[in-house]
């Protein structure tokens, strides 16, 4: 247990702080008694968990990966930061669909997994990393060819699209455009440090498909339900 807080920790705070992290976590020493060990209270045990917070952002400041101090503001965790809030609201939207036994429930957990990993490629900029850090983070094509499998399989199921339609269609489909829609800002926000070299190209090309899947998946869910689409209409 305590090596697996290690890891976790040290995946979150970078490599450098590795000293830092270990002197977080509660190691019991190996000479204790069963006895000893007993006797801890739970304030006492509570009192030497890891901590959530490090303090080491209160200036405005954070480590990427790689250890690099960069500005809060910095793009790369603009881009961190979208990614996220996708994988959030890509996780509600699930939850909606998961009260219909929805047959892309498992894609969606594959995606958040997915972006886990466009994360840490975000969270790796090329301009400080060395080689083993860029082997660890480097992302791969195959999540974008599954999306598109996945977009054509449910296109083939759907009716033409002939008008422009409002986000609608239930709340399982109203919930994915919500996630399709910031999807489509976390692209925004990865697309100038893929070009600056920061970045694989992969993750921008993984997110353009991502937002055209959620787009689809949305009209699928609602016509699975039942529930009508609004469909534009200009005003009079």
């Amino acid at each position: 247990m305590t090596s697996l807080i290690i890891k976790q920790i040290t995946s979150r705070c970078g490599l450098r702080t590795y000293e830092k992290c270990v002197r977080l976590c509660w190691i019991r020493p190996l000479c204790a008694s069963t006895k000893d060990r007993g006797a801890a209270t739970k304030s006492e045990r509570r009192s030497n968990a890891p901590k959530i917070y490090t303090k080491t952002g209160d200036k405005g400041f954070s480590s990427t990966f790689t250890g690099e101090r960069r500005p809060k503001e910095d793009g790369v965790f603009e881009a961190l930061g979208a990614t996220d809030e996708l994988s959030c609201a890509i996780g509600l939207a699930r939850e909606f669909c998961m009260d219909h036994g929805h047959a892309f429930i498992e894609e969606l957990e594959k995606i958040q997994c997915v972006l886990q990993d466009v994360g840490s490629n975000i969270a790796t900029p090329r301009s400080s990393a060395r080689q083993s850090h860029i082997n660890k983070t480097m992302f791969s094509g195959q999540p974008i060819s599954d999306l598109e499998c996945w977009i054509d399989k449910y296109t083939e199921e759907l009716p033409p699209l002939t008008n422009f339609i409002l986000p609608s269609g239930g709340k399982s489909s109203a919930a994915l455009h919500v996630a399709r829609s910031v999807c489509r800002r976390a692209e925004r926000s990865v697309a100038p440090i893929v070009r600056s070299g920061e970045v694989d190209a992969e993750v921008a090309q993984f997110l353009n498909r991502l937002s055209d899947y959620l787009f689809t998946i949305a009209r699928y869910a609602a016509m699975k339900e039942g529930s009508k689409e609004t469909i534009y209409r200009r005003p009079e």
